[in-house]
């Protein structure tokens, strides 16, 4: 058991270093959580734990990677599109802007909707999301203007731009659809689609359909691991109410 935890530590450490090199920043989105885990499990590893601990913490380790395994299948189920349809609207779920940039998981996303837009001109579009910290502009604008750049005709286009969160994005959005009569596009890059998906039926959401797009692939092990977090989150929410 040592040694699981040693070699777990030590690629997990090494992913860390990985998305620091890519992305050229020690603390980008969730990678913190790879030098604590990788440094967590060396410490595990090296300590000179009595038997029965290593017994506790090997079942630990199992039903964890099970409920892991388990949550992820869902998210990978969602993930990929299927036939596609002609809806009434799309809606394309914010993501962080830096500054008036858009960053590569909202391009990959905003691409994906000017594709589809392309293909089906009846079909208008929500872009939602408002303005955070570090954003000179609301995500709406700067994807507006992103889509009317990629050829959109700007009548096709609502913005909505108070929303802070994926339940605020669908949920502020309804204003500007019938979520209960109208065929609806959810926009999101893959590994966030399960989760879209699943909140989209909790505001109401009678006929969502998916519209997945790609994410940065050294990042996807990354993300796939703060999702099954948020995953996790929004059910337990669900169990409360």
């Amino acid at each position: 058991m040592k040694y699981y935890f040693l070699i777990t530590g030590i690629l997990c450490l090494l992913y860390y270093l990985v998305l620091v090199w890519h992305s050229r920043k020690l603390r980008s989105t969730f990678a913190v959580f790879w030098l604590f885990a990788g440094g967590a499990h060396l410490i595990i590893g090296c300590a000179p734990l009595p038997a029965y601990m290593y017994t506790f913490l090997s079942a630990v380790c199992g039903t964890g990677w099970i409920c892991l395994l388990l949550v992820e299948i869902m998210i990978f189920s969602a993930m990929f599109s299927g036939k596609e349809r002609i809806v009434d609207c799309i809606i394309v779920l914010g993501a962080q802007v830096k500054g008036k940039k858009i960053t590569d998981s909202l391009k990959r996303r905003l691409d994906r909707a000017a594709l589809y837009l392309k293909k089906y001109p009846g079909t208008r579009v929500i872009v939602s999301g408002g303005q955070g910290p570090g954003e000179e502009i609301s995500e709406a604008d700067a994807m507006a203007a992103y889509l009317i750049r990629s050829g959109i005709d700007r009548e096709r286009i609502i913005r909505e731009d108070k929303s802070t969160s994926t339940i605020e994005n669908l949920r502020y959005s309804r204003k500007y659809t019938d979520p209960e009569r109208e065929d609806i596009g959810i926009v999101t890059n893959g590994f966030h689609m399960y989760r879209a998906l699943m909140i989209a039926g909790q505001e109401g959401y009678r006929n969502a359909y998916k519209i997945p797009a790609s994410s940065n692939p050294v990042f996807q092990i990354n993300y796939l691991m703060r999702e099954f977090f948020a995953v996790v989150h929004v059910w337990l929410k669900m169990m409360k109410k």
